[in-house]
């Protein structure tokens, strides 16, 4: 070739057919390839800015199918956790059930006591009594005046009293009347004995202070003839109530003398008392007394200072005795009277008369207190405290010779029930304040202040003087009866407290029975609306008889127990006597129930424990305890790390129930209900998170998968080519590179050899 000579317009025609021929390579590569950029020698910049978009979009688009497997591991967990819930509410359901069925007891646990009178509409029961003080007229002592008051220590007794006779001579009218002077002469002459006229004949009486000293001829039987009851000592045989049989003797062998005589009056007056044995008395001069005598040719009469002396007899042998003027076989009297002083009451008592208080009786007697030195012994079945002898019922009798005011409000606080008497063995009484009560007094100013008691209202009626020594005959001295009122009071519980520490975890119990205001239980609704805050409920019957019993919820549990509380207390517990707490009764049908509604529920745990295991998707498990880490950039630097939860039956916080245990009673099926909705809120507290999560995922994924467009895009934005644009430019380079032929063969028709080579 090198032989051809080209024209200068030949070789630039030639060029540009050659540029034209290279444009239009470029154009069909861009419009083949559809970029403009195909290489870094295209456009160094663009293409390598394209291709590190391509490889981030690259990059990015990898890690969506790590994004997508978390999104089912996401979707696989919240199935598991839809499950899960639903064996939840089935456990519920058995939970439920459980509630729905009979109480597993047939017999709770409770305490009971009963009210008298007490109804549902009113537990406060029958009215209840207070104890009220009545006051008597002012009792005076003897001193001079009658102005003082009397005192507890005032005696009932006087000073004794003492009739002296003017001196007697014996039969004869030479021989001193003397205590050993029989009261019959020998052969009714001699001077040994009394006159005649005054000698006592067989059958002929004395009365004695009501007492009757009869005279008998002979000589006194022996202590196994005497009657029973009675006793004889030397030449008299006596009753021992202050009767007595006289023995004169005969005329040829007089017995009897001055002085026996002188000692029967004793025994009648009280002045002297007996104790009789086998027949035999034993008879001594009472405590404090004084006793009759005969002596230096007088008769002395001693009275007792429990009883003035009265002596009626035949009056030629009471004038024998230098005791009265008066001669006859009629009766003359000779009377000798106390003197009272300071020491005692100013009104003296007679001797017999009695009080009738409530019902039981108080009897005034003029003598010792049994079991006193030379008195005789206290009687079986009594007991003496003082100068009182009581038989423990409220009957009593007060001793005139030593006793006081005290030992009559004594007695009168043994009839009203103020005080009790235990009878002990060796004959005295133990007398105690009943609870609550307070013992009769005497104030300063002489007034008794009687305590009516709470058995009955106060009721005295007497005999002989008794209201009136006692100033209880009222201000006219006139009055039959004293009567005094009880203070009444409403319900017998009215006031009274009652308490129940906290029982399983309920409100503990404080109550004050009352009128149902200001805060005060009055009706059974009232006081079961306080003991339901604890776990209680209370029922009353027609008997009244108020029991608490465990609620349901409750019923396994023993009130008052160390687990379960409940203790009782308050000042209701000492007016009124509570049983023990009983233990509860099982039902076994109703726990045969329960126990199959336990099994019921450790089946659903079981079907807890497996769906949570079988929440996964490829190997991943959030409900397991697994974790899951995604990543949603290619730097690793944007990722979500999502930790599992174990959500088997003890992560859910359920344990399996045990037969006997579990849903026993209410209580028991409550509690698991408790933990059963506490699984059920972690549960959705769980589903909440998952769904936060899935959701925040899922934005990545769209996030990611809209970046990959935009990359794309930005990349396809440096690199395409226009088509238009290529195309166009296309159609023009074959237009140019036509003309450029056609202009060559135009130029140089020589050298067609050339043109045909192009061609």
């Amino acid at each position: 070739m090198s032989g051809i000579v080209l024209s200068a317009s030949v070789r630039q025609n030639l060029l540009s057919l050659q540029s034209t021929a290279d444009l239009l390579a470029t154009t069909q590569n861009r419009l083949s390839t559809g970029k403009s950029v195909n290489s870094a020698l295209d456009n160094p910049t663009n293409f390598f800015t394209a291709q590190s978009l391509d490889n981030r979009a690259s990059d990015i688009n990898n890690l969506l199918d790590g994004i997508a497997n978390g999104v089912q591991v996401l979707q696989a967990a919240n199935t598991g956790l839809t499950s899960l819930q639903k064996l939840i509410d089935s456990a519920k359901s058995i939970a439920n059930q459980a509630l729905q069925t009979t109480v597993g007891y047939s017999t709770k646990s409770n305490v009971s006591t009963t009210i008298a009178g007490a109804t549902a509409a009113d537990l406060r029961g029958t009215t209840s009594f207070a104890s009220a003080t009545a006051s008597s007229n002012v009792l005076y002592n003897g001193t001079a005046g009658g102005t003082t008051a009397a005192t507890g220590t005032t005696t009932l007794g006087a000073t004794i009293g003492s009739f002296a006779s003017t001196g007697a001579t014996a039969g004869d009218g030479t021989t001193a009347l003397a205590g050993t002077i029989t009261l019959i002469a020998t052969n009714g002459t001699t001077a040994t004995g009394l006159l005649g006229n005054a000698q006592p004949a067989d059958g002929d009486t004395l009365t004695v202070n009501g007492k009757t000293i009869t005279f008998r001829t002979g000589s006194a039987p022996a202590s196994t003839a005497v009657a029973s009851g009675s006793g004889v000592s030397g030449n008299l045989v006596t009753d021992g109530n202050g009767n007595t049989t006289v023995y004169l003797g005969t005329a040829g062998t007089p017995a009897a003398n001055v002085n026996d005589l002188l000692t029967a009056i004793d025994l009648a007056s009280g002045v002297k008392t007996v104790s009789i044995s086998a027949g035999a008395a034993t008879i001594a001069t009472s405590v404090g007394q004084t006793a009759s005598t005969a002596a230096g040719g007088a008769v002395t009469l001693k009275s007792s200072t429990g009883a003035d002396l009265s002596v009626t007899g035949k009056a030629d042998l009471l004038k024998a005795l230098a005791l009265t003027t008066s001669t006859g076989a009629g009766n003359a009297t000779v009377n000798v009277e106390r003197t009272t002083s300071a020491a005692s009451l100013g009104a003296t008592i007679a001797d017999g008369s009695t009080l009738n208080v409530d019902g039981h009786v108080i009897t005034f007697k003029n003598a010792p207190i049994p079991g006193s030195t030379g008195a005789p012994s206290v009687p079986s079945g009594y007991g003496a405290s003082g100068n009182v002898l009581t038989d423990g019922n409220g009957n009593s009798t007060v001793y005139l010779q030593a006793g006081t005011v005290a030992d009559v409000l004594k007695a009168i606080d043994l009839a009203t029930g103020v005080q009790t008497a235990t009878i002990n063995a060796n004959g005295t009484a133990t007398l105690a304040t009943a609870t609550g009560q307070s013992n009769s007094t005497i104030n300063t100013s002489g007034q008794l202040k009687l305590s009516t008691g709470i058995n009955a209202d106060l009721s005295i009626t007497g005999t002989g003087n008794a209201l009136n020594v006692f100033g209880l005959a009222g201000n006219t001295g006139n009055a039959t009866a004293f009567t005094a009122a009880r203070t009444s009071g409403i319900g017998g519980i009215a006031g009274k407290t009652l308490t129940f520490s906290s029982f399983n975890g309920g409100t503990a119990v404080n109550v004050t029975f009352g009128d149902g205001t200001n805060g005060t239980i009055k009706t059974l609704d009232q006081l079961n609306t306080k003991l339901q805050a604890n776990n209680l409920a209370a029922t009353i019957d027609a008997n009244g008889l108020l029991t608490i019993t465990a609620s349901n919820d409750y019923a396994s549990s023993t009130l008052g127990s160390t687990t379960a509380g409940g203790a009782i207390g308050g000042t209701l517990t000492t007016a009124l006597t509570f049983s023990t707490a009983s233990n509860p009764v099982q039902d076994g049908v109703a726990q045969t129930a329960r126990a199959n509604l336990v099994s019921q529920y450790n089946n659903i745990l079981n079907q807890i424990d497996t769906t949570s295991q079988d929440s996964s998707f490829n190997g991943v498990n959030l409900l397991n305890g697994d974790q899951l880490k995604l990543v949603f950039d290619e730097t690793g630097k944007s990722s979500l790390n999502i930790t599992g939860v174990t959500y088997n039956s003890k992560g859910l916080g359920l344990a399996s129930l045990t037969v006997g245990v579990d849903f026993i009673d209410n209580a028991a099926a409550n509690r698991v209900l408790t933990n059963l909705n506490a699984a059920s809120s972690t549960l959705r507290s769980e589903a909440s998170s998952l769904g936060s999560n899935l959701s925040v995922v899922q934005i990545r994924q769209d996030f990611n998968k809209n970046l990959i467009n935009v990359l794309q895009t930005g990349s396809s934005n440096l690199t395409l080519a226009d088509t238009n644009v290529e195309a166009a430019n296309s159609q023009a380079l074959s237009t140019r590179q036509s003309i450029a032929v056609s202009a060559l063969s135009l130029a140089n028709q020589s050298q067609q050899s050339v043109l045909q080579l192009l061609r």
